[in-house]
């Protein structure tokens, strides 16, 4: 008998932690600066990740208590697994909260520049370009749409440039 109820808490576990574990992965996945992203994808992953703190919490807390269920009745390879299914089910609840995309979009704080004519750009590529009083730069497309932020001074000004 004990073994048929253990034999029915396995699924019930593997759900709840790819449950917990795709909350965190699926708009991570979904959610990328230079690939395209259909707006019904989009929708779903920004609206999985709003209510992703809470609910990979909640499935972690229901995957211990299985995990503890479990434990006893099963093998050295099943223990791995539960312990396995356990630490990306948690880890999923601590990195739901944090926003990984700014360790991906993180601001330049000391940008570096290049006088005009050292410049390596493609005569074809997009910059925004600011000029205040003599001093003007020119910010590469490219490189701001992956920072988006770029904290520099111009004209003795300081700035937070954007994109």
């Amino acid at each position: 008998m004990a073994a048929n109820r253990s034999r029915g808490l396995w699924p019930l576990l593997a759900v709840t932690a790819l449950a917990g574990i795709g909350m965190f992965m699926v708009p991570t996945f979904i959610i990328r600066p230079f690939a395209y992203q259909s707006p019904r994808g989009l929708f779903w992953a920004m609206a999985i990740r709003q209510r992703a703190p809470l609910g990979s919490l909640l499935c972690a807390l229901v995957c211990l208590p299985l995990v503890a269920l479990l434990w006893q009745r099963t093998s050295r390879w099943g223990r791995a697994a539960l312990a396995t299914l356990m630490v990306f089910s948690a880890a999923s609840a601590v990195m739901s909260r944090l926003n990984y995309f700014e360790w991906m979009f993180h601001p330049v704080d000391s940008p570096r520049f290049e006088a005009e004519d050292a410049s390596k750009l493609d005569k074809s590529e997009m910059i925004m370009a600011l000029r205040l009083g003599d001093d003007a730069r020119a910010y590469p497309i490219r490189e701001m749409a992956y920072h988006h932020i770029l904290n520099d001074v111009v004209g003795g000004v300081p700035l937070e440039v954007t994109y």
